[in-house]
Protein backbone atom coordinates (compact mmCIF):
# COMPACT_ATOMS: atom_id res chain seq x y z
CA UNK A 1 0.00 0.00 0.00
CA UNK A 2 2.80 2.63 0.81
CA UNK A 3 4.81 2.19 -2.20
CA UNK A 4 1.14 2.43 -4.60
CA UNK A 5 1.03 5.55 -2.47
CA UNK A 6 4.58 6.95 -2.69
CA UNK A 7 3.97 6.32 -6.34
CA UNK A 8 0.93 8.60 -6.32
CA UNK A 9 2.69 11.37 -4.68
CA UNK A 10 5.45 11.04 -7.14
CA UNK A 11 3.17 12.40 -9.30
CA UNK A 12 1.69 15.25 -7.32
CA UNK A 13 2.74 18.25 -5.63
CA UNK A 14 0.04 18.69 -3.77
CA UNK A 15 0.34 15.19 -2.38
CA UNK A 16 4.29 15.30 -2.09
CA UNK A 17 4.12 18.00 -0.16
CA UNK A 18 1.67 16.22 2.00
CA UNK A 19 3.81 13.99 2.69
CA UNK A 20 6.65 15.71 3.44
CA UNK A 21 4.59 17.32 6.52
CA UNK A 22 3.83 14.10 7.45
CA UNK A 23 7.68 12.84 7.82
CA UNK A 24 7.84 16.63 9.17
CA UNK A 25 5.25 15.78 11.81
CA UNK A 26 7.04 11.96 12.96
CA UNK A 27 10.21 14.28 13.54
CA UNK A 28 8.18 16.55 15.98
CA UNK A 29 6.44 13.64 17.79
CA UNK A 30 10.17 12.38 18.25
CA UNK A 31 11.48 15.55 19.80
CA UNK A 32 8.32 15.47 21.82
CA UNK A 33 8.80 11.92 23.12
CA UNK A 34 12.49 12.32 23.96
CA UNK A 35 12.14 15.92 25.56
CA UNK A 36 9.10 14.76 27.74
CA UNK A 37 11.02 11.37 28.78
CA UNK A 38 13.90 13.34 29.92
CA UNK A 39 11.08 16.24 31.79
CA UNK A 40 9.98 13.20 33.67
CA UNK A 41 12.70 10.76 34.12
CA UNK A 42 15.92 12.84 34.64
CA UNK A 43 15.05 16.01 35.48
CA UNK A 44 13.97 17.25 39.18
CA UNK A 45 11.99 19.97 38.59
CA UNK A 46 9.94 18.63 35.70
CA UNK A 47 12.17 21.32 33.15
CA UNK A 48 12.13 20.38 29.75
CA UNK A 49 14.58 21.94 27.02
CA UNK A 50 11.66 22.72 24.07
CA UNK A 51 8.32 24.46 23.90
CA UNK A 52 6.09 21.30 24.17
CA UNK A 53 2.90 23.76 23.54
CA UNK A 54 4.49 25.28 20.43
CA UNK A 55 5.40 21.95 18.95
CA UNK A 56 2.06 20.45 19.32
CA UNK A 57 0.30 23.38 17.73
CA UNK A 58 2.50 22.43 14.72
CA UNK A 59 1.78 19.25 14.31
CA UNK A 60 -2.11 20.22 14.84
CA UNK A 61 -1.47 23.01 12.24
CA UNK A 62 0.47 20.20 9.64
CA UNK A 63 -2.57 17.46 10.11
CA UNK A 64 -5.19 20.04 8.92
CA UNK A 65 -2.70 21.34 6.13
CA UNK A 66 -2.39 17.40 5.34
CA UNK A 67 -6.12 17.09 5.19
CA UNK A 68 -6.70 20.39 2.87
CA UNK A 69 -4.18 19.06 0.38
CA UNK A 70 -5.88 15.89 -0.22
CA UNK A 71 -9.00 17.14 -0.20
CA UNK A 72 -7.90 19.35 -3.29
CA UNK A 73 -6.01 16.95 -4.69
CA UNK A 74 -9.08 14.32 -4.84
CA UNK A 75 -11.26 17.29 -5.89
CA UNK A 76 -9.29 17.28 -8.99
CA UNK A 77 -8.39 14.07 -10.04
CA UNK A 78 -11.61 12.25 -8.79
CA UNK A 79 -11.78 8.45 -7.38
CA UNK A 80 -8.48 6.99 -9.20
CA UNK A 81 -6.38 8.21 -6.36
CA UNK A 82 -8.95 7.54 -3.63
CA UNK A 83 -6.86 4.79 -1.77
CA UNK A 84 -3.31 6.94 -1.14
CA UNK A 85 -5.70 9.73 0.09
CA UNK A 86 -7.61 7.68 2.42
CA UNK A 87 -4.12 6.22 3.85
CA UNK A 88 -2.51 9.45 4.45
CA UNK A 89 -4.98 10.65 6.16
CA UNK A 90 -5.63 7.71 8.49
CA UNK A 91 -1.95 7.90 9.51
CA UNK A 92 -1.74 11.51 10.43
CA UNK A 93 -4.66 10.75 13.12
CA UNK A 94 -2.27 8.25 14.59
CA UNK A 95 0.87 10.88 14.29
CA UNK A 96 -1.20 13.64 15.86
CA UNK A 97 -2.00 11.25 18.75
CA UNK A 98 1.57 10.24 19.32
CA UNK A 99 1.98 14.26 20.24
CA UNK A 100 -0.70 14.19 22.72
CA UNK A 101 0.43 11.38 24.58
CA UNK A 102 4.30 13.30 24.09
CA UNK A 103 2.16 16.37 25.84
CA UNK A 104 0.11 13.74 28.21
CA UNK A 105 4.08 12.79 29.62
CA UNK A 106 5.71 16.29 29.93
CA UNK A 107 1.86 17.31 32.02
CA UNK A 108 2.78 14.54 34.24
CA UNK A 109 6.37 15.23 34.84
CA UNK A 110 5.11 18.85 35.72
CA UNK A 111 2.69 16.87 38.47
CA UNK A 112 5.43 15.08 39.53
CA UNK A 113 8.16 17.19 39.45
CA UNK A 114 11.06 14.94 40.97
CA UNK A 115 12.24 12.75 38.92
CA UNK A 116 10.17 9.63 38.26
CA UNK A 117 12.05 6.19 39.42
CA UNK A 118 9.48 2.64 39.18
CA UNK A 119 11.13 1.14 42.58
CA UNK A 120 10.71 -2.23 42.41
CA UNK A 121 9.43 -2.29 38.76
CA UNK A 122 11.93 -0.11 37.56
CA UNK A 123 13.91 -2.45 35.76
CA UNK A 124 10.41 -3.38 33.96
CA UNK A 125 9.83 -0.18 33.25
CA UNK A 126 13.21 1.45 31.97
CA UNK A 127 12.63 -1.94 29.71
CA UNK A 128 9.04 -0.66 28.05
CA UNK A 129 10.36 2.94 27.47
CA UNK A 130 13.29 1.22 25.87
CA UNK A 131 11.11 -0.70 23.36
CA UNK A 132 8.47 1.87 22.96
CA UNK A 133 11.59 4.79 21.96
CA UNK A 134 12.89 1.98 19.79
CA UNK A 135 9.76 1.25 18.41
CA UNK A 136 8.87 4.82 17.40
CA UNK A 137 12.20 5.68 15.59
CA UNK A 138 11.82 2.34 13.61
CA UNK A 139 8.42 3.85 12.72
CA UNK A 140 9.63 6.62 11.44
CA UNK A 141 12.51 5.08 9.49
CA UNK A 142 10.38 2.03 8.08
CA UNK A 143 7.79 4.93 6.70
CA UNK A 144 10.67 7.43 5.28
CA UNK A 145 12.33 4.52 3.44
CA UNK A 146 9.20 2.56 2.84
CA UNK A 147 10.62 -0.30 4.59
CA UNK A 148 7.80 -3.47 5.01
CA UNK A 149 10.93 -5.74 7.03
CA UNK A 150 11.35 -3.15 9.20
CA UNK A 151 7.67 -2.53 9.56
CA UNK A 152 6.42 -5.94 10.39
CA UNK A 153 9.35 -5.82 12.98
CA UNK A 154 7.47 -3.04 14.96
CA UNK A 155 4.15 -4.77 14.61
CA UNK A 156 5.95 -7.84 16.08
CA UNK A 157 8.01 -6.48 18.94
CA UNK A 158 4.57 -4.48 19.78
CA UNK A 159 2.21 -7.70 19.67
CA UNK A 160 5.31 -9.53 21.38
CA UNK A 161 6.80 -7.90 24.33
CA UNK A 162 5.63 -4.52 24.76
CA UNK A 163 1.71 -4.36 25.21
CA UNK A 164 1.42 -6.93 28.08
CA UNK A 165 4.04 -5.78 29.94
CA UNK A 166 2.51 -2.09 30.22
CA UNK A 167 -0.16 -3.58 31.05
CA UNK A 168 1.41 -5.96 33.93
CA UNK A 169 2.95 -2.64 35.41
CA UNK A 170 -0.33 -1.15 35.52
CA UNK A 171 -1.81 -4.19 37.47
CA UNK A 172 0.74 -4.40 39.76
CA UNK A 173 0.13 -1.17 40.95
CA UNK A 174 -3.71 -1.20 41.08
CA UNK A 175 -4.08 -4.72 43.06
CA UNK A 176 -1.48 -3.38 45.78
CA UNK A 177 1.89 -5.46 44.46
CA UNK A 178 3.97 -2.47 44.50
CA UNK A 179 4.22 -1.58 48.11
CA UNK A 180 7.39 0.08 47.89
CA UNK A 181 5.68 2.89 45.97
CA UNK A 182 3.80 6.09 47.16
CA UNK A 183 0.73 6.91 46.11
CA UNK A 184 1.74 10.01 44.32
CA UNK A 185 4.54 7.75 42.54
CA UNK A 186 2.32 4.70 41.72
CA UNK A 187 0.24 6.39 40.04
CA UNK A 188 2.10 8.56 38.31
CA UNK A 189 4.33 5.19 37.14
CA UNK A 190 0.85 3.52 35.96
CA UNK A 191 0.18 6.62 33.96
CA UNK A 192 3.44 6.54 32.14
CA UNK A 193 3.06 2.69 31.55
CA UNK A 194 -0.43 3.65 29.59
CA UNK A 195 1.02 6.75 27.38
CA UNK A 196 3.68 4.77 26.13
CA UNK A 197 1.70 1.72 25.56
CA UNK A 198 -0.39 4.14 23.61
CA UNK A 199 2.44 5.73 21.69
CA UNK A 200 3.78 2.26 20.71
CA UNK A 201 -0.05 1.22 19.70
CA UNK A 202 0.18 4.47 17.61
CA UNK A 203 3.36 3.56 15.92
CA UNK A 204 1.76 0.14 15.02
CA UNK A 205 -0.67 1.19 13.73
CA UNK A 206 1.29 4.02 11.45
CA UNK A 207 3.53 0.90 10.30
CA UNK A 208 0.93 -1.59 9.06
CA UNK A 209 0.36 1.59 6.31
CA UNK A 210 3.70 -0.11 5.08
CA UNK A 211 2.16 -3.42 4.94
CA UNK A 212 -1.25 -3.46 4.53
CA UNK A 213 -3.92 -2.22 2.02
CA UNK A 214 -6.12 0.66 3.25
CA UNK A 215 -8.89 -1.26 4.66
CA UNK A 216 -6.47 -3.54 7.12
CA UNK A 217 -4.50 -0.40 8.35
CA UNK A 218 -4.36 -0.47 11.95
CA UNK A 219 -4.87 -4.89 12.05
CA UNK A 220 -2.27 -7.49 11.68
CA UNK A 221 -0.85 -8.82 8.37
CA UNK A 222 -2.85 -11.12 6.47
CA UNK A 223 -0.99 -14.19 5.61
Amino acid sequence: MWRNLLNAFNNDNLYTQALAEAHEMLDIDLRMIEASVRSLRKSDDGSIDVDILKLDKQINRFERDVRQKVLTHLAVSGPTELSGGLVLVSIIIDIERIGDYAKNIHDLAQSHPSKLHGGALEPRLAIIEEKTLFIFRETVDAVRAHNVDKARTVMELYKESLSAACEQVVRDIVEGRAKDLSTETGAAIALYARYLKRIAAHSRNIVTSVVNPFPRIGYREKK
